[in-house]
């Protein structure tokens, strides 16, 4: 079984919805799911006071994220706000602090995806999502997209080949169908891939001792 980990920070509560549909989604796909939250910082930037206090009312039963947990996943959904056109501070710095296991591989190979929120169309969904893919290339993982292949993507309020992007309009909660339907396609996409690759990779190590066991005998090792 696939174990998914969705990793979020969400400010009003659209980075979230998308995160607890990402999760219903790869779960239907028979993944081993669980949502982290990331570690808030001091004096967060907060518009809407009322929506933050709800939402982590709501998520506070949920774990914080921990280095454990993104080695522990066979696959990684990131899910950010955006800020000034980057993903949210909380999420860089969670990226920040991952040197300790992506620096000596234990990130290499992983299944990894991104999604964003931002309250306007053209206000970097797309850029921030592209940033973490950055991050994502010092991990050694493997870059899973939307793509821009089936009929969802191309629904009215989709359209990022990169990952889902969500437009708030400055309202909690306000995550579109086209968006949702949009997020469980990417879920399902990304346990496809992990489950293809581990498939694969369980495959080539059985090929590879094979191949070993037979020189060893055939030089009588």
């Amino acid at each position: 079984m696939i174990k998914v980990a969705i990793i979020f920070h969400s400010r009003s509560g659209n980075t979230h919805q998308m995160a607890v549909a990402a999760g219903a989604a790869a779960v239907k796909a028979g993944a081993e799911v669980q949502l982290y939250r990331v570690p808030d910082l001091p004096n967060p930037i907060v518009l809407d006071r009322a929506a933050y206090a709800e939402l982590n009312a709501e998520i506070a039963d949920l774990p914080v994220a921990t280095l454990a947990d993104l080695v522990a996943a066979d696959a990684i959904m990131i899910g950010t706000p955006v800020h000034f056109g980057l993903p949210a501070p909380q999420i860089i710095d969670f990226i920040d602090h991952s040197g300790p296991v992506a620096i000596p591989g234990d990130l290499a190979n992983k299944a990894v995806t991104v999604f964003a929120s931002g309250s306007m169309p053209h206000a970097g969904q797309q850029a921030a999502i592209l940033a973490l893919h950055n991050c994502i290339c010092h991990w050694g993982s493997l870059i899973v997209p939307n793509g821009s292949s089936v009929e969802v993507l191309g629904r009215p309020n989709n359209g990022a080949p990169y990952g889902t992007c969500s437009v708030s309009r400055h309202e909690a909660n306000n995550v579109h169908e086209d968006n949702l339907a949009a997020i469980e396609y990417q879920a399902l996409r990304l346990v496809e891939v992990a489950t293809a690759y581990k498939i694969g990779m369980e495959q080539t190590t059985s090929a590879i001792k094979y191949v070993g066991h037979e020189v060893l005998k055939k030089y009588d090792l």
